[in-house]
């Protein structure tokens, strides 16, 4: 005898969520990893932990399958609201490096570590949207 278990928009979120999110921290931290080979140091402010870069690339994924979930919810065009805010906060993230970054090479190389994080989380989560 099988079970099936239906599977609600909730848990396909939760579950595209997690996955995207483990993806996205592992994108991060190999190309982190590959900077720093490479000869950048990815500093701001002092030298950023390996570790930070899958710790924040996490949250940033886990607050997307958040926003996706309440928007789902609360918004009549949950799919533009997020990319108009996913497109936002990617901006705003962005800043952090470019003014914080220890030199030219650190900012460039946050940057684009930022940018790799949303093209890899955004696209996936917005598929999650209802409508």
């Amino acid at each position: 005898m099988s079970t099936t278990i239906a599977s609600t928009p909730t848990s396909s979120l939760r579950r595209t969520t997690l996955v995207v999110a483990a993806v996205a921290a592992t994108a991060t931290t190999l190309a982190a990893t590959t900077m720093r080979a490479a000869g950048v140091h990815l500093a701001a402010g002092g030298r950023i932990p390996l570790g930070a870069f899958a710790q924040f690339t996490l949250a940033g994924a886990l607050l997307g399958g958040l926003l996706v979930a309440v928007l789902n919810r609360r918004s009549i065009l949950p799919r533009r609201r997020f990319i108009q805010i996913a497109a936002a906060f990617t901006a705003l993230s962005c800043l952090a490096p470019a003014i914080a970054g220890d030199d030219v090479s650190s900012k460039i190389g946050l940057i684009a570590i930022h940018l790799l994080a949303a093209t890899i989380i955004a696209p996936v989560l917005a598929r999650q949207t209802t409508r």
